[in-house]
This record gives structure tokens, C-alpha cells and sequence, in this order.
């Protein structure tokens, strides 16, 4: 278990990180979500020792992350960082080496790691040959190859295409289901809600909510209900304390100001005819990011 709390950084008179704090757990998938300059890098730089803090605490299994710590993470910096002119699979393999890996191991799981990540055929060109969003898998090889406890991805889904993006989420699902703890951050906000098993949101340099994604929507719900029936729901329209968002004969969405108001809808509808489906309708994790940072 990854844990920060307390975190706070400034430059100068500026204060970027106030008190930021949240857990990221083996096995699971941290979506840490914000909007430029929000704190997001800065944070995750804190837990990779790259940039101190002024206060507070990163602990691995409850004591402080070292160096040794350290050399157990993965990393995939927003800003690419490898080598244009080495050949695919040369340069992750001397990434392996680097981890203590002899030649032999650091080969094979560089060949499948790469074949995993769709560049199977790409293994002996150029990195600076390859598509951005090639480049941008090998990047993600490069944090992977030494299978880390802990893997911070920084922006690791940046310039990939819907299909590239369903790769490279599968991945990270694998080792996840392996036990690894997995932050990533990403602006695509529909990515982050299909993949996600917690989610981090910061602006201004402070948490404004984490949790899992079910617990966040489901507290984020409001009184938005979703009703379906065989018969016409028009009745809805002049039910007390009832706002109807969209109407279609028998499907409508509305808003209750109570769950007294949705519990007397759906007793009405039962007794009007068939209820097919009746249920709180969760928001989106692009409106729950536009509520909690407003």
C-alpha cells in the first residue's frame, strides 16, 4: 500500500500542494485526475523522490519509502525520455539490465512485454522512427519491463488512438490483477471512469475527492432517477416534487426532491403497468470532476 498524507509544497510565496493525501492499493487502478497545473505531477515527482516535500508523508506498507523503495517502481514520465537513436527492443532490454537483470532474462521479457504492447514487429527499428503513440508504448515498456510493486504512469494513454488505448489498458489491468499498485494520471476523463477502480481528483494544489469510482457516483447521484415501463409515463409531468429531464412514452429520466418523491413515482408506476426498470441514474466522472473543482 502506497500512502500519502500531509503532502504540501511551495515555491516561494506560491503553495502548490496543500495537504494532499490519498492511498493507492495493490491490485487496483488510481485514476488521479485534475486539470493543468492542478498538481498532479508535482505529487506524483514527491512520491518518486525526484522533488522534495515541505511537509507530510509517503510511507510503503506504512513505513517511509527509501531509495531501495524506489528501485521497486515503475515510472512513465508525460515528457518521453528515451534515447530516439537505440532500436526498440536494444533499449528496453538495457533498461532491464539496469534493474540486475542478466542479458538473457532482460531479452525475453523485453520481446514480450513489447509483443504485449502491439510493437512486435517494430523491435529493431529506431525509437525515433516509431508513431508518437508507438513511442509512447515503448515508454510504457520502459516502466514495466522490471515488473515494479508500485507503477506511476504520468499521462500514459497521451497521443494513443481507441484501439492503442484498449492495449495499453488491458496491460495495465494485467499487472494490476497481479498485485501491483497502479497511479495513473490522465485527462481523458471516459478512460480513466471504463478503467479505473479508484479515482483521485486535485485542483488548486488540494484533494477535492478520492474514493472508488462506484462510491463516488453513488454519492454524487443526487435524486436523478431513470424510469422505463410498458406504459406512457406522461403522468410524470404534473407529479409533485418531480422534474422531468427527458420524456419518450415510456422511458423517462427526472430529478426527485426526495427519495420519499422517487419511492411514491415508482409505486405509482407499478400500479399504472409493467416497470421494466427503475433505478438512481450516477453521473458521469466528467460531471462529478466539473462539480467537486467549481
Amino acid at each position: 500500500m502506497l500512502e500519502l498524507s500531509g503532502i504540501t509544497k511551495s515555491y516561494g510565496t506560491k503553495r502548490v500542494l496543500d495537504d494532499v493525501g490519498f492511498t493507492v492499493a495493490p491490485g487496483r487502478l488510481t485514476g488521479f485526475v485534475g486539470g493543468n497545473g492542478a498538481g498532479k505531477t508535482t505529487t506524483m515527482r514527491i512520491v518518486l523522490g525526484v522533488l522534495a516535500r515541505d511537509a507530510g508523508t509517503v510511507t510503503l506498507d506504512g513505513a517511509a519509502v527509501t531509495s531501495a523503495d524506489r528501485r521497486r517502481f515503475g515510472y512513465m514520465p508525460e515528457e518521453r525520455g528515451l534515447y530516439p537513436k537505440m532500436r526498440v527492443l536494444e533499449h528496453i532490454v538495457y533498461l532491464a539490465r539496469l534493474h540486475g537483470f542478466d542479458k538473457a532474462d532482460a531479452t525475453s521479457r523485453a520481446e514480450a512485454l513489447l509483443t504485449e504492447l502491439g510493437l512486435g514487429e517494430r523491435l529493431q527499428d529506431n525509437i525515433e522512427t516509431l508513431s508518437l503513440g508507438n513511442q509512447q508504448r515503448a515508454q510504457i515498456a520502459a516502466a514495466l519491463v522490471h515488473d515494479p510493486e508500485v507503477l506511476i504512469l504520468d499521462e500514459p494513454f497521451s497521443g494513443l488512438d481507441p484501439l492503442a488505448v484498449d492495449v495499453v489498458a488491458a496491460v495495465l489491468q494485467s499487472r494490476a490483477a497481479s498485485g501491483t499498485a497502479v497511479l495513473f494520471s490522465s485527462h481523458q476523463l471516459d478512460v480513466v471512469e471504463r478503467l479505473c477502480d479508484e479515482l483521485v481528483i486535485i485542483a488548486g494544489g488540494t484533494i477535492r475527492a478520492s474514493g472508488s469510482r462506484d462510491a463516488l457516483r453513488a454519492a454524487h447521484a443526487g435524486h436523478r432517477y431513470e424510469l422505463v415501463s410498458s406504459g406512457d409515463a406522461g403522468w410524470l409531468r404534473d407529479e409533485p416534487g418531480v422534474d422531468v429531464v427527458e420524456f419518450d412514452g415510456g422511458y423517462a429520466l427526472f430529478d426527485a426532491d426526495s427519495d420519499a418523491t422517487a419511492q411514491r413515482v415508482l409505486r405509482r408506476a407499478v400500479a399504472a403497468g409493467d416497470v421494466a426498470s427503475f433505478a438512481p441514474r450516477h453521473p458521469s466522472l466528467a460531471q462529478i470532476f466539473k462539480e467537486v473543482i467549481q
